[in-house]
């Protein structure tokens, strides 16, 4: 997928984030770190948000799947990350959804 595929993809998925649940989720992602489907939704829970875990997997697995951002490490628990080569291009759109 081609890099400007993956902004307008990017732009038009936070654009329908009604609650920002999904900015919230890029930026926990912008720091680097593999997480769990289990440590991504306790994060978002302690944020305040109202979600159940099978919501979370949709949420990732859309990130990797329709917008290839993420990428999944195998192991006895998944890990996700943000793919290293989209890490200034998300952070650039996210300061578009910061207000």
């Amino acid at each position: 997928m081609k890099r400007n595929e993956i902004e307008q993809r990017l732009r038009k998925y936070l654009e329908r984030d009604r609650t920002g649940v999904r900015k919230e989720l890029i930026k926990l992602l912008l720091d680097g770190k593999k997480y769990t489907t289990e440590d991504i939704h306790r994060f978002l829970v302690e944020k305040g948000y109202q979600l159940n875990l099978r919501g979370v997997s949709a949420m990732i697995g859309l990130m990797s799947a329709r917008l290839g951002i993420v990428k999944m490490e195998l192991g006895e628990k998944n890990k996700y990350y943000l793919k290293k080569e989209y890490e200034d291009l998300v952070r650039s759109i996210l300061v578009n959804f910061e207000t």
